[in-house]
């Protein structure tokens, strides 16, 4: 079993996902029950995937959580855009962001491309 609290990427997504629910505080109210809780779900699910990968056995099951990780960070990126676009946020609360996000993906990227046979 891999510990998961050693991945630099699990560290990444859970700083990403502290950065989202504080971002989420300047939205309006309105939308606690939508785009609010869709985009914390998602960063959320980032870090909850990887740690549930780690436990998995094999490296063909860790491969598909981290796959499903990055899905949730494409999902954040694309929710924020949606934000931005609404006006709930400027461009510039979420370039920082943004780019740890790209990060993150690439850095999942490459350890789903490494996993392969």
């Amino acid at each position: 079993m891999r510990n998961f609290r050693e991945y630099d990427i699990w560290k990444h997504a859970i700083e990403i996902a502290k950065e989202i629910y504080l971002l989420t505080e300047k939205f309006p109210t309105t939308e606690k029950y939508g785009l609010i809780s869709q985009i914390q779900r998602a960063a959320v699910s980032i870090g909850s995937n990887i740690a549930e990968g780690a436990s998995r056995a094999s490296e063909k099951e860790f491969s598909h959580f981290l796959q499903i990780a990055l899905g949730s960070a494409f999902e954040v990126e694309t929710q924020l855009i949606i934000a931005q676009e609404l006006a709930y946020l400027k461009p510039e609360d979420i370039e920082a962001l943004t780019e740890k996000l790209h990060t993150l993906q690439k850095q999942i990227s490459f350890l789903v491309t490494k996993m392969k046979p």
